[in-house]
């Protein structure tokens, strides 16, 4: 089974960065990121990210259209405000995105999504794109700062223990709680707290 990365920049020391890099075997740095720069993290942005990245012998790709939090396309936010994750990731541009990936892994390179948030829960890289990967049946790793990792699986039983701590009793769906079904209304529930909403800064 193939395996893609994660990971949040945020805090985290370039020379750190690097030997994450190093240490998990990836050769592709994908930004998620919208806007990709940052004024407290001047190192991860673009083109500073980049030439370090070349100078170390990793590639980077920024695809914004296909995995920005940010879309401009007004049909694929929630009535709510914020941009729903399912119907983005239903949409052409995200699905391009994810066969351009995958075809990267088939020909051998190892991808590693990068972020600004440090706790995966939190991102979108996560709740959307790693997301996707992982119910195509690939191995997702989340590097955590102090080289901690945890696989969706991990961050999954995160969102059922955040939003149903009490499941297995009788659910709101009505009956036994289904797992998959509570799986789901917790990915809509983070999105909710994390999507982005027009006229926000991120």
């Amino acid at each position: 089974m193939q395996t893609i990365y994660s990971i949040g920049y945020a805090g985290l020391p370039m020379d750190h960065f690097l030997t994450a890099l190093q240490d998990h075997g990836i050769s592709v740095v994908l930004d998620v990121r919208s806007t990709p720069y940052s004024r407290r993290f001047p190192a991860y942005n673009r083109e500073a990210l980049a030439d370090t990245l070349r100078k170390h012998s990793n590639l980077y790709r920024h695809y914004p259209q296909s995995f920005g939090a940010r879309q401009d396309d007004p049909s694929l936010y929630h009535p709510a405000g914020y941009l729903d994750f399912a119907h983005f990731a239903a949409s052409i541009p995200f699905q391009e995105g994810i066969q351009k990936v995958c075809s990267g892994m088939d020909l051998g390179y190892v991808f590693c999504v990068l972020c600004a948030e440090r706790d995966p829960l939190t991102c979108h890289r996560t709740i959307l794109v790693t997301r996707a990967f992982s119910q195509l049946g690939y191995n997702v790793v989340h590097i955590l700062p102090y080289g901690e990792v945890q696989t969706q699986a991990d961050i999954e039983r995160r969102l059922l223990d955040k939003y149903f701590p009490g499941r297995g009793q009788t659910s709101l769906f009505g009956g036994k709680s289904d797992a998959a079904d509570l799986l789901d209304e917790a990915y809509r529930r983070q999105n909710a707290v994390i999507g982005y909403r027009r006229g926000d800064a991120k």
